[in-house]
């Protein structure tokens, strides 16, 4: 797996950022970016599974490996999601399974330093070097609002 790892400065204190982030309605407008209609459930709590879902139902289980509020928030994802159930590992989801991805926030100044990593298969390097920094810019603009 490869670890890419993008970064942005937001005028906005990161207690706000931080909301912009996680905050159902805007966690699903940053996301968009991704694939239109995302959308996350969990309770959010370190330890806690969290399932990354879009309209249809399908998308990905993780676990909430690391949270400190306003800081720090990492992902463990685990395996595959079909028509809202967990899916047995299958060889595909063995590559992938156990990636990590980090949000990591630092104030300066007025200012935030949003930075994250994020572990992935070679297959899928180019769609989020692409989509990332997109996916960063609304979060930027979320949060300057």
């Amino acid at each position: 797996m490869k670890n890419l790892q993008f970064s942005t400065t937001i005028k906005a204190p990161k207690e706000k950022v931080w909301k912009t982030l996680w905050n159902d309605d805007t966690y699903r407008r940053w996301t968009s970016v991704f694939h239109e209609g995302s959308y996350a459930k969990s309770n959010w709590n370190e330890g806690d599974e969290i399932y990354f879902l879009g309209p249809e139902g399908g998308g990905m289980y993780s676990v909430i490996d690391r949270l400190v509020p306003n800081e720090h928030m990492s992902f463990k994802h685990l395996g595959v999601v079909k028509d809202g159930i967990n899916q047995p590992m299958d060889e595909e989801t063995k590559q992938w399974s156990g990636a990590m991805e980090k949000y990591a926030l630092q104030s300066e100044g007025e200012n935030t330093l949003l930075n994250v990593q994020l572990d992935t298969v070679d297959d899928h390097e180019k769609y989020f070097s692409e989509k990332f920094p997109e996916a960063l810019a609304k979060v930027k603009e979320i949060a300057e609002e």
